[in-house]
């Protein structure tokens, strides 16, 4: 009310010299403004900008006048929120004790969009003045739509809105591809030629089971893991479906199990035993495909994929254990793309059934088989770190889990030259040049590693390897714990917790938050976990970059919270929840923090705080950008020092 009362008494001030407002002034034009708004989506931040064509010979004024303010008023909100006061993006002119502008302006006001369907509503109000007299307050109505949620710079929270991760479904499907060639499933296709050489009432007809057969192998392989996630959601919400995956992700009994289970199928590979379903399943469902019509179709499906469980299961289990890092719908996503290009192979020779005939096995089969097993043995023990590490066994440190890795490769390599054999390989006189060309990669991989066993970082494994904290000896450098700056104790003494680079920092948010204060810095809070493949490779790729790694160092309290470590906190630490339940974990009682406080469900997620606990940009999920996570960094720099939050 002051403001209005002020903007009206100045206004009538400036018209008595003229009598009359506009008296030996001239005529002010009909809008001294003429404006245009626009969605700007800049170093992680979304913004409405207002941008003015001011009428020559007059100048308009900035948010913080005292008399004449630029102001915006919203009417309505449609899945989003204000974050912050609008302010100038364009540099003013002082002119009697004011900041002006001529010529051209543009305003911001920063939003929080919150559903891909967002708008905005409103009006702005202005005052614009020439040398000799001053026009009414204007104003001028807007409504803007945010939807799409796009452009290189944005940056929203992953939780529900966030982009596929083409890396993991390319992955997926790659090994989509590769299990057409696996001995499990190879053997299908004279059973997948049988029975589609059988013929169709017509050509049309023919394309017709093809495709069905293909769309039944891809719901027998997405449908229940589908199920279980929607179950699981209505039952409890997104949370309960998150803490399903990050128990089965994280905690001992499901690694411990995928490890032995990679094992058992390692040595059958190598020709110690068959492994087989019941064969009284897989009967009924063969007997059920000499049913006509799509039920038949249907137990075609349905044996193709019991009988290729047997070397399907444990790249399914892989691929499923790597999107549980993600977001409670990436399971479905990664497990659709895989069996996809898993079905795609026997859809098209379906279709051309005497295509299938000319494909012939033979002992390269039983070679590609042993050459999984090796694979396989190095892909289980990422289980048994995984459980290594968030319960602190101390068993699997980087250079035990590099020895392991060197060794099995470097057997690998043996195997292809035709120094190692085994039970059903055949014996050969000569190295043919396609086992020789995969050799020379093999024991070029082995010499790639063999540096990290004295502290090289091997970034391109920074995903699968323990982190360097674990690293017993590291050439030119002791590996020792790191020390708390800024006056305040590392919280991570307590829990024998280290950030990576040589990083200092905490691992309790409020801690951290009162460290930010006394420091005068923003928080820098890294959503991670110890079986985080993607937290480990952005740690390698992006914060080791000396530019990030100075920011990181200089300008941020770094405060890390593991959303899978098992440590039973002390009692003053434990969270209890809206519904009563006490979380006494450290992980379950980051993973509720994060998930009430910033909406996060995934990791790794990074969130830039103010001292007083408010955001200054939007949630920054994986990406290895290292020009686009340095621009988030700096935002948050320069939003702390204007006092702008998201």
């Amino acid at each position: 009310m002051k403001r209005v009362l002020k903007t009206i008494i100045a206004a009538v001030l400036l018209c008595i010299p003229g009598l009359l407002c506009g008296q030996n002034a001239g005529t002010a034009p009909d809008r001294t403004v003429e404006w245009t708004v626009e969605r700007l989506d800049s170093a992680g931040r979304i913004s409405i900008v207002f941008t003015g064509k001011i009428a020559a010979g007059w100048h308009t004024y900035d948010t913080d006048s005292e008399a004449y303010p630029f102001a915006v008023t919203f009417s309505s909100l449609e899945g989003c929120s204000p974050a912050g006061e609008p302010y100038a993006l364009s540099e003013g002119t002082e002119y009697d004790g004011e900041n002006v502008f001529f010529d051209e302006v543009s305003f911001a006001v920063d939003v929080n969009v919150e559903s891909p369907e967002a708008s905005a509503a409103g009006e702005i109000t202005w005052m614009s003045c020439s040398d000799r007299s001053c026009a009414a307050p204007e104003y001028y109505e807007f409504d803007i739509s945010l939807d799409n949620l796009s452009g290189e710079d944005a940056q929203v929270s992953p939780v529900g809105k966030g982009g596929f991760d083409w890396a993991l479904i390319i992955e997926a499907i790659l090994w989509g591809f590769a299990a057409l060639l696996t001995p499990c499933v190879f053997p299908m296709v004279p059973m997948t030629v049988s029975f589609f050489l059988k013929g169709s009432s017509s050509p049309a007809a023919g394309r017709f089971k093809a495709s069905m057969y293909g769309l039944f192998i891809v719901l027998l392989y997405t449908v229940p893991i589908s199920l279980i996630i929607l179950i699981t959601r209505i039952a409890g919400g997104d949370a309960v479906t998150a803490d399903i995956f990050n128990w089965l992700a994280t905690h001992w009994l499901p690694n411990i199990i995928f490890f032995i289970v990679f094992m058992i199928f390692a040595a059958s590979f190598f020709g110690a035993f068959e492994i087989i379903l019941p064969s009284s399943l897989i009967n009924k469902s063969d007997k059920g495909s000499d049913r006509g019509g799509l039920a038949g179709i249907f137990f075609m499906a349905l044996t193709l994929v019991l009988v290729s469980f047997s070397c399907t299961g444990p790249i399914v289990g892989t691929v499923l254990i790597k999107s549980t890092e993600g977001e409670f719908w990436t399971p479905m996503v990664t497990m659709l793309a895989f069996s996809l290009a898993f079905a795609l192979p026997f859809t098209l020779l379906a279709f051309f059934p005497s295509l299938l005939n000319r494909m012939k096995s033979g002992s390269w089969m039983n070679t590609i088989k042993v050459i999984l097993g090796f694979i396989e043995v190095a892909l289980g023990f990422k289980f048994l770190s995984v459980a290594d590490q968030t319960y602190h066994w101390g068993i699997l440190d980087r250079e035990v889990y590099l020895a392991i890795w060197i060794v099995t490769f470097s057997l690998l390599g043996f195997y292809l030259l035709g120094k190692i054999r085994f039970a059903h390989d055949e014996k050969t006189d000569h190295v043919s040049v396609k086992r020789l060309a995969a050799a020379i990669a093999v024991f070029s991989f082995v010499v790639y590693m063999i540096p990290g066993m004295f502290g090289a970082p091997l970034k391109a494994l920074s995903g699968y390897l323990p982190p360097m904290s674990t690293q017993d000896f590291v050439l030119g450098a002791a590996v020792t714990g790191t020390d708390m700056s800024a006056g305040g104790q590392q919280s991570g003494n307590r829990y024998d917790l280290h950030l990576p680079l040589g990083l200092e920092g905490y691992f309790d948010l409020e801690e951290g938050l009162e460290a930010a204060e006394k420091a005068g810095k923003p928080v820098f809070v890294d959503v991670t976990g110890h079986g985080c493949v993607n937290c480990r490779e952005m740690e390698s790729r992006v914060w080791s970059d000396p530019e990030i790694l100075d920011i990181l160092r200089n300008e941020y309290i770094i405060v890390a919270l593991y959303t899978d470590d098992k440590t039973r906190l002390d009692e003053e630490d434990w969270v209890t929840t809206e519904s009563g339940d006490v979380l006494k974990q450290m992980g379950r009682a980051n993973s509720y923090t994060v998930r009430t406080l910033f909406g996060v469900n995934a990791q790794p997620n990074y969130i830039l705080l103010a001292p007083d606990g408010k955001m200054l940009a939007p949630v920054r999920g994986y990406d290895l950008s290292i020009p686009g996570f340095k621009a988030f960094l700096q935002n948050g720099i320069e939003s702390f020092r204007a006092g702008r939050m998201f």
